[in-house]
């Protein structure tokens, strides 16, 4: 009996806390551990902090009907009507289906042991013990990565326990650093959860006399045990502030309750001295008082998060630390700061802890905090056991693996962020002759979530577990962009047929090096050019096929804004909008045409600041003498819709708006298609067609040459762009640089 539970609990999978966004169940979920990447470290749990303030919002959320979530975020019922009029209903019905399906992982602050440190993480060593934080890093699981600016070396005097405040800590001391309190200032605090009596606690160590107030009288008490040098409830705190700050009003009040009223505003206008300074460090109703705010002169201020850095991908997610010199106080250097203030015993967390529960048993921490047992409560801490093994690979459909024919494309996915799970996934699901093996992602919820959902026998924690299945012939790659290139050569080398999400490389580099290694393998090789293979495309070529004079084409793309920190704008990570989308448009025009693109000029649009690399006109001159351009601009409206295509020649017109609505003209006669309710922009015809192919013995459905030509034509765009000058495309040249 021993001896059978020590091998259940050695072989038991990794624990992370859930919650479904749809029905609002939380569960303890078995998924694999997560990927470790250059710029972070793995961290084995030792301790993570339950937040009664972000957590319990986010979860009141998720447990509301979908007739409440419409209530309660009326912007994205809004983004949902212009999906449907722009994409069609079913396309949009299955789009909110699926984000609603995408479990949300909770937690925020944790603390642990390094296990495993990235290349570009040097300054930690396996056996470090830190504090991290960030929302979808230091969640609750028992394994997480951490980028480096996330995290914080702790000394051995820390408990777990302890560091796992750190990040509350953090806000704390950002609200504090907010006031611009100084020693020896008379400071209220308003609202005494945990963040109130972090902020007690801070402001006693910067040297600051302080007043408490909430509505709860055992937090006042418990305020003035943390050093509070008075506290009171809130119907006598005028009164008391005036008489604590000699009636001249307090320095400074930090609003640290959680409540959707403005109370607290009001209130601390009222107690403020003259010219003071209000910070609202909670999550707190914001109708500002303008009598006495504006006879005070008081400035009021919003204190983000854990400080400079929060909510900056370069900072969070890419490891690019600000100046020291120049922003003294980042969120990294507030979790040291509260770090250092928990070793020298100035923070003292302990009298905060009222509840502590192995992460097995979370969902009563989430019961506790979210009212349902009717406790008082502040710190929940959730334990971890730190030495047991945690299996790389866990079974999900395993009975689906069994009598799968030869001929049976036995698909390897590697990654599962929203595209795959919107769109690829679906796009593959029940296509006779294609099985969904294995599921590896960077994130072991998603593997774990999209491998349960779509049926895959397996998910696993890293490729390798992929390349090294036999059963598996096809990897399908749908990853950053700067993870193509590598594993695309890693699949093909392990004797893997190979689909791509767009782009299949980010420089001729990459795409030489590709190139050479399909040459060398004979290993299939396919890029997610998937408008090629649209119903209403298809419709198209049929109708131009054959044409004896040039065409002319026109392809409007309404692309849409995406925030210049997101990483498909990183040169480095996503390469840029052109190389990682528009080489989509490129593609199409080539098939239109049916010629390869030879010369290449793209001019962007330019304000003082620069080129907007986003707002491009790109011109491609093919060897039939057909030309092409593509507009794609970023800098319309999300409303309208995305694509339109024109093609005009050899006495034919044909349009096609928006994978809608398809015209052709030709001899006086118009004919119009039109899908209504589904479009379709060919994701599941192409693995149709693929699989078509395998089955069949044929080539793969896009030639190699077009794939490597709309490639070359594309970083050919980008150049131009930036030398001003037209570009040669030579696919002959590519191949004789191969060789050479």
């Amino acid at each position: 009996m021993l001896i059978e539970k020590f091998i259940t609990n050695e072989i038991r999978p990794m624990k992370q806390v859930i919650q479904s966004f749809e029905s609002g169940e939380l569960v303890v979920a078995d998924v694999p551990p997560p990927v470790l990447r250059p710029g972070g470290i793995l961290v084995r749990t030792g301790a993570s902090l339950v937040s009664a303030g972000t957590e319990r919002m986010v979860v009141d959320f998720a447990e509301k009907n979908l007739i409440q979530k419409a209530q309660a975020r009326p912007d994205l019922v809004k983004q949902v009507i212009d999906k449907a009029q722009r994409d069609g209903l079913i396309n949009t019905f299955d789009a909110v289906r699926n984000r609603l399906s995408q479990p949300l992982a909770l937690g925020y602050s944790i603390a642990g042991e390094v296990v495993e440190v990235g290349s570009e993480a040097t300054d930690y060593r396996v056996g470090d013990r830190v504090a991290c934080a960030g929302g979808g890093f230091a969640s609750h699981a028992e394994m997480t990565y951490i980028p480096r600016n996330l995290a914080v070396k702790m000394p051995e005097q820390v408990s777990y326990e302890a560091g796992a405040f750190t990040t509350l800590g953090a806000i704390a001391l950002q609200g504090v650093r907010q006031s611009e309190v100084v020693l020896g200032s008379r400071v209220a605090v308003i609202g005494l959860g945990l963040l109130g009596q972090l902020t007690v606690m801070l402001l006693k160590a910067a040297g600051c006399t302080v007043i408490g107030i909430d509505l709860n009288p055992a937090r006042v008490e418990l305020a003035k045990q943390m050093g509070a040098d008075a506290a009171c409830v809130n119907d006598s705190a005028r009164q008391q502030a005036s008489a604590f700050s000699n009636q001249h009003g307090c320095d400074a009040v930090l609003i640290t309750a959680d409540t959707r009223s403005s109370d607290p505003v009001v209130l601390a206008g009222d107690i403020c001295r003259d010219r003071g300074i209000v910070v609202a460090v909670g999550a707190v109703g914001l109708e500002i008082p303008r009598k006495v705010y504006y006879e005070k002169e008081l400035d009021f201020r919003l204190s983000r998060s854990y400080g400079p850095g929060r909510y900056d991908p370069d900072y969070e997610e890419r490891g690019h630390d600000y100046p020291y010199g120049y922003v003294r106080w980042t969120e990294q250097r507030n979790m040291e700061a509260f770090v250092q203030l928990l070793a020298d015993g100035k923070i003292d967390v302990e009298p905060l802890i009222t509840h502590r529960f192995p992460i097995d048993d979370a969902v009563q921490a989430y019961d506790v905090i979210t009212g349902k047992t009717g406790e008082p409560f502040l710190g929940v801490l959730l334990s971890y056991d730190q030495k047991r093994d945690l299996p790389r690979r866990i079974p999900l459909h395993p009975a689906a693996a069994s009598h799968i024919a030869e001929d049976t494309i036995r698909v390897g996915m590697v990654g599962a962020g929203n595209f795959v799970q919107a769109t690829l996934l679906p796009a593959m699901q029940q296509i006779p002759g294609l099985h969904l093996t294995g599921i590896v992602s960077g994130s072991g919820l998603n593997a774990q979530t999209s491998g349960q959902r779509y049926g895959f026998a397996y998910c696993a924690a890293e490729v390798d577990e992929l390349l090294k299945d036999a059963q598996i012939n096809w990897l399908a790659i749908a990853t950053r962009h700067n993870l193509h290139a590598q594993q695309a050569i890693a699949a093909m080398q392990a004797g893997k047929d190979v689909f791509v999400e767009k782009p299949l490389a980010l420089n001729i580099d990459e795409l030489a090096a590709i190139t050479r290694t399909q040459q060398q393998t004979g290993r299939r090789l396919v890029v997610g050019f998937n408008r090629r293979f649209a119903p209403l495309v298809q419709a198209m070529v049929d109708f131009l096929k054959g044409h004896s004079k040039p065409l002319i084409a026109t392809y409007r793309v309404n692309a849409g804004a995406i925030p210049a920190t997101h990483w498909t704008q990183s040169a480095e990570e996503g390469g840029g909008r052109i190389i990682g989308e528009a080489c989509h448009f490129i593609d199409l025009l080539q098939y239109l045409t049916g010629a390869q693109p030879t010369r290449v000029y793209a001019t962007a649009a330019r304000t003082e600041q620069g080129l907007i690399d986003d707002e491009v006109i790109i011109t491609i001159n093919f060897s039939d003498g057909s030309v092409g351009t593509v507009m794609y601009a970023a800098g319309g409206d999300s409303a309208f819709g995305k694509e339109r295509i024109e093609v005009i020649g050899d006495s034919k017109v044909a349009t096609l708006d928006n994978f809608q609505t398809l015209e052709l003209v030709h001899n006086g006669k118009r004919n119009q298609t039109r899908q209504r309710l589904r479009t379709s922009k060919g994701h599941h015809e192409q693995w149709e067609a693929l699989v078509a192919a395998v089955q069949a013995g044929k080539e793969s459905p896009i030639p190699l040459d077009e794939i490597i030509a709309t490639h070359l034509a594309t970083f050919a765009a980008v150049e131009s762009i930036h030398s001003g000058q037209p570009v040669a495309v030579d696919l002959a040249a590519f191949y004789a640089q191969l060789e050479a």
